[in-house]
């Protein structure tokens, strides 16, 4: 044995390329205390990279001829062997032909027919759609299309469901996903993401941590979502070998059980007969691996993994070229392999999947595939691929497919210039798209609506809904069992109550191989029924909704690298906006409702005068009114007032995971930490301290109706921040599109509450603060026991008495009636209000009455709950799994409720979430109850006053209201600053 330590210099860690074998037992490093999900930790090169190696002077060839003797049967044995390494991956050509019978199928399982369906195949590229009929029988799609009578004649045991033209579509393949490695709810004995043993760990397999028991797999496939791609993290360069899972429960209940097409090297098969299956694993570089140094570390380690492994491939081809050649005499009686690279050298003969960002990241890779002579099957995450599609054709083997979020970037610096624009500027280049989740990230749930969101911003109905069923089945190579709906592949199938890319299409019905998943049977045998879609009844639902026209927004971010500016052009004077078919205005009282004409039909407003930034003339003789300046066609858009945005740090720094472009730390009371200048033992501070202008998430944000924010320093703990704080200081509430603080109405309320955290503590951050002390300082501070000249006791005063509201982040119902018990305590104590609001609540709706009678607000945040963490783990799914939603409980119940989003590069969604919102109520909520769940409502929860018919921005919207699909928005009208921000579009 020879041991390799670093001798210093940049590239420490990895000897020169010899025959070494990775001593797993020297690679352990101190484990970080907390593990991050996002965002990489940054440890010291010189120690990270201490790595010993083992020499493996394996000798495959005989040194001593005459003594080599091989059966008949070991010789059949080595060809095989040798023929089946060099066979291409994937089934026989004949696998669809006479499937009769799924290995996955469970006895038992009636076949069933869905009849009269809008039927997409996922076939030819997401092509090929048509009307009629699929029948599953044992766990396959039998047959589809045009079903002859004979055929369900002769299927016993049939089970009939009537489609009247509904949407069916092949399961969906979400192709990146933790599912089950990070499960729900997390806890620190189940998370077997990422492992600290070394930046190279391709003998790592995600299979060894799949918990059968994660509460994500069911909201997945009430989603629709049937296959998930199960990755470990990326805070290795090779993380290790990733498995294709469908998501129902198996009668054997193992982890394996619910692999598809699992490959040899993991069921234990040593014959080589079988099929040579498609094996996946997961590579990863950039920000992430930075514990393990820098890029360059990383590319080299790459490549010394690499060449560990052609050599033992040439070793493995030599063997076999000799035994072939009938020169027996000249081989070992060992076949050359090493347990610990042996999917490496499968990956010079196959594919693999990897994580990257930029496009510096991206052209290393493509050098590396070159260099080594193998192809990668699929890029994820790849912020950066549509500024760069000729560098990704270039990649050894042929070109990529890449695996993208919607409008999840800006989070961290290699996200930056990340675009909506991404999915189609690659599918015009001809580079496969697939959207996916990066579970939980987004919740796996909502895969469906990436691909909505890619159509929106201009994607094909056709390749957006391939992105999520047959693209990623075809570059994972089992396009033959799932993500395509043909006879003979299995029948996993959606039926859905609209089009799948109608915002908050929602399964009916979900059957993974034949089985019914969704609705969920009840163990009880007491099924309750669901109601789904109700609302939906029109046939607008069932047609693929309109979208903007992106074209001209799209050359512009490609012209600017990715970058272009957001800020639009302001100007003052007159400008006309006609064909408008909506006003929404606020009242005098405080709402808002749509603004009609007496004698002009209903609700048609038609024109619309400004004037220096306000409203002149509403109505069909207005254009006669107004002489010169702009005209702006709205072609049967809106005007309405502009929404308002709370819950994530908007406005508080540029770049979430870039500690340089934030405010950094604030004090930390619980643990003593206050700096003795500020003489206040709680440290209290304020976020309009921390303001910053023109980041690109505001102005995203104002690009789509959001004018308003209101902003706090407070993190939730379940977010598993170290930087959370129980007291989290004072908000602000400012204007998106403003330029700077010293702008004209560019902060409109300098604090707007008081804001503490309360909840247990992260499952990856053991040691904080307790429940019970968090409640005791908050007890201590409402009774007025810290002086009044101090900025901590001065402001609970404030809030004791009901001056400006207390918002605590708290998700667990239990701590929330503690504090229903202290609110009404210190009520009495000092005979006030208090004006307490819940944000977060996810599990609000189980004291939703109680809430009422105290009369405390939650804004629910996020607006789609998902049990994240142990306080969140009683959340009320909706349908297709409850009837209710939270939302719903707590209105019922006369509580007032606003909606908020965690990170600021949701901030845009403000509008889709409403609608959402009044979409899953099944008709309970109302447009104009939705619009308050982001405007007035929201204002009177968090105290922001003075927003009226002077003061408050209206929005503009080209193509339908500010809650549809097709409607985009074209500027702003802003009264208080005397001008309307007019957006790219309409230059």
């Amino acid at each position: 044995m020879s041991t390799h330590k670093p001798s210093g210099g940049p590239s420490k860690g990895i000897p020169p390329p010899s025959r070494t074998t990775i001593n797993n037992e020297s690679l352990n490093t101190p484990r970080n205390a907390r593990l991050k999900l996002t965002a990489a930790c940054l440890v010291f090169l010189s120690v990270c990279f201490t790595w010993t190696f083992r020499s493996s002077p394996v000798t495959f060839f005989s040194a001593n001829e005459s003594h080599r003797v091989f059966s008949v049967k070991q010789q059949q044995d080595i060809l095989g062997r040798c023929a089946a390494i060099r066979a291409e991956p994937g089934p026989p050509a004949d696998f669809l032909v006479g499937r009769d019978k799924s290995d996955r199928f469970e006895p038992g399982t009636n076949a069933t027919l869905i009849r009269n369906a809008n039927i997409f195949t996922g076939e030819k590229n997401g092509t090929v759609f048509y009307r009629g009929d699929i029948l599953m029988d044992k766990g396959i799609i039998r047959a589809i299309g045009d079903i002859p009578g004979r055929v369900i004649e002769n299927t016993p045991n049939l089970t009939t469901v009537e489609a009247n033209g509904a949407w069916v579509t092949p399961g969906l393949v979400d192709m990146h996903s933790h599912l089950g490695i990070v499960s729900s709810p997390i806890m620190s004995g189940a998370i077997d993401v990422d492992s600290a043993k070394g930046p190279i760990l391709p003998w790592l397999r995600s299979v060894d941590g799949l918990n059968t028991h994660d509460e994500g797999y069911q909201l997945a496939m009430a989603g629709g979502v049937t296959t998930v791609q199960v990755l470990p993290g990326s805070e290795n360069a090779i993380g290790g070998q990733s498995f294709f899972v469908k998501l129902r429960p198996t009668s054997e209940r193992s982890a394996i059980s619910m692999i598809v097409d699992p490959p040899n090297s993991l069921t234990g098969d040593s014959g080589w007969s079988a099929p040579n299956r498609w094996r996946h694993m997961k590579q990863a570089c950039g920000e992430n691996l930075r514990r393990y140094g820098n890029r360059m570390d990383t590319m080299w380690s790459f490549r010394f993994a690499y060449n560990e492994a052609k050599q033992i491939k040439a070793a493995q081809d030599l063997y076999c070229a000799r035994a072939e050649a009938g020169r027996w005499d000249t081989l070992d009686y060992v076949f050359p392999d090493n347990l610990q690279w042996e999917i490496l050298v499968d990956v010079l003969r196959g594919k693999i999947s990897n994580h990257c960002y930029e496009a510096v990241d991206l052209d290393a890779l493509v050098r590396l595939s070159n260099e080594f002579k193998f192809n990668i099957a699929s890029i994820h995450h790849a912020a950066e691929a549509w500024l760069v599609p000729d560098l990704l054709k270039r990649m050894w083997g042929g070109i990529p497919t890449v695996a993208l979020f919607a409008t999840v970037y800006r989070f961290k610096r290699e996200s930056y210039r990340g675009s909506e624009y991404a999915p189609r500027v690659l599918a015009d280049e001809g580079i496969p798209v697939v959207m996916k989740s990066d579970h939980p990230v987004i919740n796996s749930r909502y895969l469906a609506n990436e691909a909505q969101q890619a159509h929106y911003f201009g994607l094909s109905e056709s390749l957006a809904l391939a992105s999520i069923t047959s693209t990623p089945a075809t570059a994972a190579g089992l396009s033959h069992r799932i993500g395509v709906l043909q006879k003979g592949a299995d029948a996993d199938v959606v039926l859905w109550d609209s089009h799948p890319l109608q915002l908050g299409a929602t399964p009916v019905k979900v059957w993974i191989d034949g089985i019914l998943q969704i609705p969920v049977p009840a163990k009880d045998g007491q099924n309750v029924p669901v109601e789904v879609g109700k609302g939906k009844e029109g046939d607008r639902w069932g047609r693929v909704p309109s979208v903007p026209n992106w074209d001209k927004e799209r050359e512009e971010a490609l012209k600017w690298d990715g970058l272009p500016p957001l800020k639009g052009r302001s100007q003052a004077g007159l400008i006309t906006f006609t064909n408008v078919k909506k006003v929404w205005k606020r009242t005098q009282e405080g709402t808002i409702e749509e603004f009609g004409n007496e004698g002009e039909g209903s609700g048609f407003a038609g024109n619309v005068v400004v004037l220096n930034g306000k409203i002149a003339c509403v109505g069909q003789t207005c254009s006669s009114r107004a002489e010169g300046g702009q005209t702006i066609d709205l072609k049967g858009g809106s005007i309405s007032p502009g929404l308002m945005s709370y819950g994530s740090l908007l406005g508080l720094g540029e770049i979430m995971g870039e500690p340089s472009t934030l405010d950094g730390e604030i004090p930390d009371a619980m643990a003593n930490r206050v700096p003795k200048l500020l003489d206040d033992d709680g440290g209290l501070v304020r976020a309009m301290d921390a303001l910053v202008f023109q980041t690109r998430d505001a102005l995203t944000a104002y690009r789509s109706g959001v004018t308003l924010a209101t902003s706090s320093l407070a993190k939730p703990i379940y977010l598993g921040d170290p930087s959370s704080r129980f007291l989290s200081g004072l908000s602000v509430a400012f204007r998106t599109g403003a330029s700077h603080a010293m702008e004209r109405g560019a902060i409109l309320q300098n604090v707007v509450a008081l804001h503490a955290v309360l909840g247990r503590n992260h499952p990856m951050a053991p040691g904080g603060t307790s429940v019970s002390t968090q409640l005791a300082a908050l007890r201590r501070l409402l009774y007025g026991w810290e002086s009044r000249d101090r900025e901590t006791g001065y402001w609970f005063r404030k809030a004791a008495e009901g001056v400006i509201p207390l918002v605590i982040e708290v998700n667990s119902a239990d701590i929330m009636a503690s504090l229903l018990i202290m609110k009404a305590d210190v009520e009495d104590r000092i005979g006030s209000r208090m004006r307490m609001v819940f944000s977060g609540a996810a599990e609000a709706h189980l004291l939703a009455h109680e809430i009422s009678i105290s009369q405390v607000g939650v804004i629910l945040n996020p607006a789609r709950p998902y049990p994240m963490v142990w306080d969140q783990r009683r959340i009320l799914p909706g349908p297709p799994l409850t009837n209710d939603t939270a939302l719903v409980v707590l209105l019922n119940e006369g509580v007032v409720v606003g909606l908020g989003v965690r990170s600021s590069w949701e901030a845009r969604h403000a509008r889709y979430d409403a609608k959402w919102a009044s979409l899953e109520s099944n008709g309970r909520i109302k447009e104009h109850q939705a619009y308050a769940l982001v405007t007035t409502d929201l204002e009177k929860l968090l105290g922001v006053r003075e927003i009226d018919e002077e003061t408050a921005d209206l929005v503009a919207t080209e193509g339908g209201s500010i809650f549809d699909q097709s409607s985009k928005v074209v500027g702003v009208i802003s009264p208080k600053r005397g001008f309307v921000d007019i957006f790219e579009s309409q230059i």
